[in-house]
């Protein structure tokens, strides 16, 4: 490019150059002072210079030296190098360049309902395994880009940080950093003095149980980003504005406080938004608006208002959505598989039981039998899971026994026995509990040598003596046969280490078999499923429900197994929720269902609860949580199982109420039954009928068809990579190639993408693990290769082998009956958007593939069509280099006369895209007053390409 002293022009999206390169005027500009972005270049690398430091640029026209000159070839590695640089789209979704994932229809909804809002509060509620998280980010991305946002928070448990983060990241082109207790100190290290940890870090993903603590909220909520993403959002609000657990009431406090700044961008994700309690929903949806707290939701105004904010949709209301098919699962077999406990094991059973049921007669006290009677559901809960949990169980003391009151022996006990709360994070829900509820101050204690007694017995059992352990390697070895990988979920650590240890001596060398437990942290989770899954053949993963929510593992298991029955039929959802989602590639999927037909607990929750769940979810299409009196339901049955016997249990059991127990569950069933209808009818309010996505639909495949393809980027790639001598070998899922026959300055870019190793490998598939390459235009390594060919192309001092695309080319084919000439031209745009509290500007390029017949003086435009067709010519014989350069002499000399027809195509353009913006804006409902777009002069010519016809009767 050539710089020129011409008139000073600093106009929005003009073109300067400054520090010797070209750059793009940005609109945050005045006239005393530039912000500059560099051509063609990342939009986050922004430089801003003084007036006096800068120089108009023109961009200077191909070359037609023969030396310069390429073929068809070259013609399409630029155009694509070009498309694939872009960083700002000019269309009506800003997000769609710098993302690697292909929004499916229906999650443009939750898009476009964020267009309407001035400041977007949106409670995203989809089914499971739908998308929440695609949904929530590309909000997050569009907003980033529109300028609406300028950080982002995204608050989550844990264990789901690092998946959060790789989404983010290989996905949304979007790099945050970790907070989370083992991460924060290093951070808070390297920080300028004065500069909080958020100011510093534009993006994060941060442990909502860790922020919320008093002694770092107030930080957080100090210099927290305009943008913030709440994960599981139902775990973070209490039943009412002054009750509720104590970690509940703090996460309710944060997430209150951040909504209170009415200019924060908020959005809420859930599979759950309602458990049954009406003040916990309310209180959640009053975090969006807090009118919604207090309307009455089921008028039409009232639910008309919560729309504005809230989308819920089932997987049927968009299995098939316009005219796109998603391919989730066809179906979801389920099964229930008994055994019956051995010999040995029933006698132990027993002994257990008797223990159990002598220890909750106690009459030390009213604290002293709740902590026993916690201890004893410990051992009889531990002891239905496997012998070493119950051996574990039998030698630990339970927690219940350090409580001062009876208050706090029920808490204790419920966190470590009982799956009944669907709005706790499960990390550490996984220990095996304390069954212990003896005096330690004696160790004679007779009480203390029976327990102990017992745990050698159940040490003894593990193996053979175990029928439980016997169905589940026959159900596993069915499930490998059919051609099924499943994961195994158990209640507690020490089953789930026990099942994987015996699984793999019984299944030798049919599968691999590995252990994830809450002994793990997230991070050491995600590499044990990479290392499982990395193995040939089929895989068989054994879980706690440290892996239940959030965690995606549809691409490689297709079955779960429910080795230990939850305790709460919404676990029992989410498990099978791990498989049964979006991108599960078998057809169907399987969830098998161990119970105990004669150990006096699973038979009771199998029936109360989860066959109940399941007939509801079925007949209705929603998965509607146990209500309130099923808790005491449950616990009512095991008490009075202890206390007096099953005989008791399914014949005499009353309840505080006087009800009997037939009684007192049709009343639980039908109050289940009835929220669940309810739900369903709700859910046809909240599917967003009143958007019309149909009409943005036709302008994403238009912008996606100008992005590139998938197919696009690896072509591109490989042709690269081969035009400069790096051999290319084809793998499993992808190719490689070597980096040493690269140019310096490419192989320097890709050796820091891959972390110095010498070698490129490629996945067709994203995402690609650490150091290696996803084709996707998002990746760092393939952006770094367009880079340098669009660079390499418009450097003419580099040697000729290391410029694989050329910027002028003539060739004979014939897919063209006369002389014809395709242009590469980019335009630049200046956009004027309307926005919550001014209106913003922007820049933003396009490229665009121009053809015409004939000559510059009197050019005949080519349609869209056919010139999309002149890119597949192929060559039909060779052209005299005499010809040649005359040819492409002829063509460069031309664009001076091509140059106001261009521009007019740029004009044009410019109506074209501002209509594009104001139609989707319609369609969303959103404000379109002051929208703007204007071209800015003169349009760049990258390329020029003449297409030679054939001579008749095929002379050359």
């Amino acid at each position: 490019m050539t710089a020129t002293t011409s008139a000073v022009n600093h106009a929005v999206g003009s073109l300067v150059r400054a520090r010797g390169r070209e750059w793009v005027v940005l609109p945050e500009s005045t006239p005393d002072f530039l912000v500059l972005r560099p051509l063609g270049g990342d939009a986050d690398l922004v430089a801003g210079v003084f007036p006096e430091e800068v120089e108009p640029a023109v961009f200077p026209p191909p070359s037609a030296d023969d030396r310069e000159l390429g073929d068809a070839a070259g013609a399409g590695l630029l155009r694509t190098a070009l498309r694939i640089g872009f960083r700002s789209s000019a269309g009506p979704f800003r997000s769609l360049a710098g993302i690697a994932v292909e929004p499916r229809q229906y999650q443009l909804v939750p898009l476009l309902m964020a267009l309407r809002m001035d400041t977007v509060r949106l409670l995203i509620a989809d089914d499971v395994g739908i998308g929440k998280t695609v949904e929530a980010a590309l909000v997050a991305k569009e907003l980033l880009e529109q300028g609406e946002a300028r950080g982002l928070a995204v608050l989550c448990s844990p264990a789901l940080a690092e998946q959060w983060q790789a989404e983010l990241r290989d996905k949304f082109a979007v790099d945050a950093e970790l907070v989370l207790p083992s991460t924060v100190t290093k951070l808070e290290r390297g920080l300028p003095l004065g500069e909080s940890l958020f100011e510093h870090h534009r993006y994060t993903v941060v442990s909502t149980d860790f922020i919320k603590s008093e002694r770092r909220r107030d930080q957080f909520l100090r210099t927290c980003p305009d943008l913030v993403i709440v994960d599981e959002a139902h775990t973070c609000v209490p039943d009412t504005a002054g009750s509720g657990k104590r970690q509940r009431q703090l996460r309710y406090e944060l997430l209150r406080r951040l909504a209170e700044d009415r200019q924060r961008h908020l959005i809420l994700v859930t599979a759950t938004p309602h458990s049954g309690k009406e003040e916990s929903f309310r209180n959640l949806v009053g975090l969006l608006d807090p009118e919604l707290e207090t309307l009455d939701l089921e008028q039409p105004k009232g639910r008309e208002r919560l729309a504005r904010h809230f989308v819920q949709r089932r997987r049927r209301d968009i299995r098939r959505y316009l005219d796109q098919a998603t391919p989730f699962p066809h179906d979801r077999y389920v099964r229930d598989v008994g055994y019956e406990l051995s010999p040995a094991y029933r006698k132990l059973f027993e002994k257990v039981l008797a223990y159990a049921r002598e220890s909750v007669r106690d009459d030390e006290g009213n604290l002293r039998q709740r902590v026993r009677w916690w201890s004893a559901l410990a051992l009889l809960r531990s002891l239905a899971s496997s012998p070493r949990a119950a051996a574990a169980t039998l030698r630990t003391r339970a927690n219940a026994a350090e409580a001062v009151t009876v208050e706090e022996a029920d808490e204790l006990g419920r966190a470590a026995v009982l799956d009944l709360a669907d709005d706790e994070a499960l990390e550490g829900l996984d220990a095996t509990p304390g069954g212990d509820a003896t005096d330690p101050g004696d160790p004679r204690n007779a009480e203390r040598r029976r327990l102990l007694e017992l745990a050698r017995e159940a040490d003894k059992l593990e193996g053979k003596a175990d029928a439980k352990l016997a169905t589940l390697v026959t159900e596993v070895k069915g499930l490998l046969a059919d051609g099924y990988d499943p994961i195994v979920f158990c209640r507690y650590i020490h089953t789930a280490e026990y099942v994987a240890e015996h699984l793999a001596k019984a299944l030798g060398n049919k599968a691999a078999v590995r252990a994830v437990t809450g002994t793990l942290p997230p991070a050491e989770r995600v590499a044990r499923i990479e290392e499982l899954t990395a193995v040939a053949g089929r895989h068989v993963l054994v879980a706690t429900d440290c892996l239940s929510e959030g965690v995606n593992l549809q691409e490689h298991f297709q079955a779960v197994v429910h080795y230990d029955l939850a305790w709460n039929p919404t676990r029992h959802e989410q498990r099978e929720g791990r498989v049964d989602r979006f991108g599960q590639r078998h057809p169907d999927v399987r969830a098998v269902t161990i119970f105990g037909k004669d150990n006096r607990i699973d038979g009771l929750v199998l029936e109360v609860l989860i066959r109940k769940h399941r007939e509801i979810r079925k007949a209705t299409g929603v998965a509607v949580p146990v209500p309130d009196s099923g808790d005491n339901l449950v616990q009512a049955l095991l008490e009075g199982l202890l206390l007096r016997g099953e005989e008791y249990v399914q014949e005499q059991l009353t309840f505080d109420d006087g009800l009997g127990l037939g009684e007192q569950r049709r009343l639980l069933h039908q109050e289940w039954q009835s929220a669940a209808e309810r739900e369903s009818k709700a859910l046809t309010k909240y599917a967003q009928s009143g958007i019309k996505p149909e009409e943005v639909a036709r302008e994403v495949a238009a912008v996606r068809e100008a992005l590139g393809s998938a197919a696009d980027v690896a072509g591109f790639v490989r042709e690269v990579l081969t035009a400069l001598g790096a051999g290319v070998r084809r793998t499993d899922d992808g190719f490689s190639a070597p980096l040493t026959p690269l140019p310096v300055g490419l192989r320097h870019a890709l050796e820091t993408v891959t972390g110095g190793r010498g070698e490129l490998i490629c996945h067709e598939l994203p995402p690609a693990p650490r150091g290696e390459a996803a084709l996707v235009r998002t990746d760092p390594a393939v952006a770094a290769i367009a880079q340098y060919v669009l660079d390499a192309a418009l450097d003419p001092s580099l040697p000729l082998r290391e410029r694989p695309a050329r910027r002028c080319g003539v060739m004979r084919t014939r897919a063209v009956s006369q002389r014809t000439t395709l242009l590469l031209v980019r335009y630049r745009f200046h956009l004027t958007l309307p926005g919550r509290v001014a209106e913003r500007t922007q820049v933003a390029e396009e490229a665009r593939v121009l053809a015409f017949r004939g000559g510059a003086d009197a050019p005949e435009w080519l349609p869209k069509e056919e010139t999309a067709a002149l890119l597949a010519a192929e060559p039909a014989g060779n052209v005299l280099p005499e010809q040649v350069r005359q040819v492409a002499e002829r063509a460069v000399a031309g664009l001076g006369q091509l140059q106001a027809a261009l521009d007019a195509r740029g004009e044009q353009l410019a109506v074209e895209l501002r209509d594009v913006l104001r139609r989707v804006r319609t369609a969303a409902g959103a404000a379109r007053r002051g929208l703007a777009v204007a071209a800015q002069p003169p349009a760049d010519v990258l390329g020029v390409y003449v297409y030679l016809p054939v001579p008749q009767g095929g002379a050359l």
